[in-house]
């Protein structure tokens, strides 16, 4: 494969700083850096000056929150969609807003190809691979991991030395993390060991639940057509949304999951997350679903949000069935306008009231008072016709016997 110029998805740690060199060495190519801002933060400090030093032409940062937020992660909260009923998807929404940018930058550099720095046992490859084949299949696509002989850690860590490349973690602290603006990830070294509980000091979004306050916050979430838009009757933008559920809700201890999720590429990992703002976002959005959709309709959505989370995970953003299923969700969304209050408590956050204007949830109808929309005589003819199939299933058990 002749390689000329070449756009790496650029983070500045160890696998990418290492990979800027190996291109170079390796196909004698450009190498463009390319980095996105999900909400990452302080990370991205002094980016650009690292990604020349290291060999790089060029490095493009770009400042992706606004779409993330907008597109994919309120887009995922509408869907209801949670990987394996745990997972909130923080990594898995990140990858194809990246990727798109990815691509957009290599077009326009006039780039024969793109690198990532996934390994070749996760699930990121799959992710950033899927979305450039959808959207330019004519770029190669180069992942080192797949290709050079250093398979550990340790030699990356050589390689770094070798070529006096800095690189922010040490072989005492060799973990792995992903951070944006929905969630920070924490796999790897250490967190290998399933039986090990995590460091408290590990997390840096969320309190440890028996250091939180004593004292329950309460929070309303304002929705519009399934998308958040106010918190306590504050109207904000998506990202400043995000920023202050963040803070309320890691301050409280709200967001923490340790799991062992099942990978695409056929492996169990053990993955630590915390996800503040996305699990009230998640649980305030689904309980107001409650009280403006239809049974059938929700029962049909709470089964597809498996799916739709499935297809996040695997890396198929871009394909018509996350298309078309897009436009059913946006259908079911059209009533899901109103205010849910949430009760934070130490690591808890529980929906503890809910509103609508056009609320299918009728008081007259629900109570255990007499009722002018409800007979309750009228329920023996229902159960009559209901349970036929299985009056008629005994008998012909008892027949037989």
């Amino acid at each position: 494969m002749k390689v000329k110029k070449v756009v790496l998805a650029y983070s500045g740690g160890l696998d990418t700083s290492i990979i800027v060199k190996w291109l170079i060495e390796t196909y004698n190519c450009e190498v463009i850096c390319f980095a996105a801002n999900v909400g990452q933060e302080e990370e991205l400090d002094g980016l650009e000056e690292k990604a020349k030093k290291t060999g790089a032409s060029k490095c493009y940062i770009e400042d992706l929150q606004e779409e993330f937020v907008k597109e994919y992660v309120f887009q995922a909260i509408k869907a209801n969609a949670i990987y394996e009923n745990r997972y909130l998807l923080g990594t898995s929404l990140a990858r194809p807003v990246i990727a798109k940018k990815h691509v957009e930058i290599a077009l326009k550099e006039g780039a024969d190809s793109v690198c990532h720095g996934a390994t070749g046992k996760g699930n990121d490859q799959v992710r950033f691979e899927m979305a450039f084949m959808s959207l330019a299949p004519e770029l190669n696509i180069i992942a080192p991991w797949r290709i050079w002989d250093m398979n550990s850690r340790s030699q990356l860590f050589d390689f770094a030395s070798k070529h006096n490349i800095p690189v922010p973690v040490t072989k005492d602290k060799p973990y792995s993390m992903d951070r944006n603006i929905l969630h920070i990830s924490y796999e790897g070294g250490i967190l290998e060991d399933s039986y090990n509980e995590p460091d408290k000091s590990m997390f840096l979004l969320t309190k440890d639940p028996q250091d939180a306050p004593d004292k329950p916050v309460y929070l309303e979430i304002d929705f519009k057509e399934g998308i958040a838009s106010a918190v306590n009757g504050e109207k904000l933008s998506p990202v400043n949304l995000m920023r202050k559920l963040n803070k309320i809700a890691g301050e409280n201890g709200v967001g923490r999951i340790d799991i062992v999720e099942n990978r695409l590429v056929g492996m169990k990992s053990r993955g630590v997350y915390e996800t503040p703002a996305g699990t009230v976002l998640h649980i305030a959005h689904r309980d107001l679903e409650a009280i403006t959709l239809d049974k059938d309709t929700q029962h049909l959505k709470d089964k597809l949000a498996l799916e739709y989370a499935t297809l996040i995970y695997n890396g198929l953003w871009f394909t018509k069935k996350r298309e078309a299923l897009d436009a059913f969700i946006n259908e079911t969304q059209k009533n899901v306008t109103g205010t849910v209050r949430v009760k934070l408590y130490k690591g808890h956050c529980i929906a503890v009231g809910r509103k609508a204007e056009r609320s299918l949830y009728n008081p007259d109808i629900a109570t255990f008072d007499a009722s002018s929309l409800y007979d309750q005589k009228d329920a023996s003819g229902f159960l009559n016709i209901f349970g036929l199939p299985l009056r008629i299933e005994a008998m012909s058990k008892k027949n037989k016997a």
